[in-house]
């Protein structure tokens, strides 16, 4: 607007220059002449500025695994539920923890939607906000991970998240170069990503930007390779042909990768395959070709035992919003310290 509100300055200007039709005694001619070489030259710097305008990438993160993924953190308390404890509501309104989520709320006291953090969710999109869980009523680790990577950029960002309920990495994640039968979840997690890159005007009409940057893939999954002894004990190498062989499909062979323990029941857990699988996860980070592009986040920190919680769901975290919540701000750091690190 301010380019063409000059332009139409400068023709008025220079209309009256013209003798016949102006007429004006010299000084004041002078005067006119001054003006419009001026603005002549403010409107050659202000085309120059919008020339010179960064380009808007679009940040790009794939958010991928099974029903922790998915996310089923309850927003709304219920009294009858540990008087709400755990619930995203119960920590927006406690004394205790509503400074740290306070940014979820608008000044109506209505859960804000960000207008720079951008969500697909299969058949659901739009701008992050509660809800991009299992259902409208829960979240996952999006929001954390959004609030994060939101803060940190002036570019827009966008989540991709590709999840699935009661998956395994040994079966249906299963990736080519694990051998066997290729898993279904894997081929439709790639199809998915690429869905979703490839239709972003059609899905995102109101979001502007000039190019897109994958920047990285965030992995929380484990519970039924947990299950299953011989998935446990190949869970190490599994999940690291899954990660070369994504980053072969999407031709970025150095694509940042951020994997959250399955640390369900906290430092408690004594079960010799949970114990097995969280170090099979811790390991994959650990390998010599992934120091520098693959991160792992323990998450046996955010267990809340079911008395503070919604539920005692040991397998969906008992249903406690601030775990996931908890979960997706790790991992969202340690994405941005492998993107950070890449781009040294």
């Amino acid at each position: 607007m301010s380019r063409s509100l000059t332009i139409t300055r400068i023709s008025a200007l220079a209309f009256c220059l013209a003798p016949p039709s102006c007429n004006l005694p010299p000084s004041q001619d002078a005067l006119r002449l001054d003006i419009a070489q001026e603005d002549k030259a403010l409107s050659s710097s202000a085309m120059q500025a919008v020339d010179e305008t960064p380009e808007r990438r679009l940040r790009v993160f794939v958010l991928a695994g099974q029903s922790n993924m998915v996310g089923s953190g309850i927003v709304k308390a219920d009294s009858r539920k540990n008087d709400g404890k755990g619930t995203l509501e119960y920590l927006a309104k406690n004394a205790a923890t509503k400074n740290k989520y306070a940014h979820l709320i608008d000044e109506e006291g209505e859960w804000k939607a960000r207008d720079d953090v951008w969500i697909s969710l299969f058949d659901r999109t739009g701008m992050l906000n509660v809800g991009y869980g299992a259902h409208k009523d829960a979240i996952g680790p999006e929001l954390g991970f959004g609030s994060v990577v939101g803060n940190h950029y002036d570019d827009p960002v966008l989540l991709i998240k590709v999840a699935w309920g009661g998956k395994a990495i040994g079966k249906e994640f299963r990736s080519p170069s694990a051998g066997g039968e290729v898993g279904e979840s894997y081929t439709a997690m790639i199809a998915e990503v690429k869905r979703v890159m490839n239709g972003l005007d059609k899905a995102f009409p109101k979001l502007k930007y000039d190019k897109t940057d994958l920047l990285g893939i965030g992995w929380h999954q484990g519970w039924n390779d947990r299950v299953n002894q011989a998935f446990n004990d190949a869970y190490e190498e599994n999940l690291s042909c899954l990660i070369r062989d994504v980053r072969k499909e999407l031709e970025m062979p150095e694509l940042p990768f951020v994997i959250a323990e399955t640390g369900m029941s906290g430092y408690e857990e004594k079960h010799p395959r949970a114990i097995s699988l969280m170090k099979a996860q811790a390991s994959v980070a650990k390998r010599e070709e992934f120091q520098r592009n693959v991160a792992f986040v323990g998450t046996k920190d955010f267990w809340r035992s079911k008395n503070d919680s919604p539920s005692g769901q040991a397998y969906h975290w008992n249903n406690t919003a601030e775990t996931f919540y908890l979960i997706g701000e790790s991992m969202g750091q340690a994405m941005l310290q492998l993107v950070t690190k890449q781009e040294e």
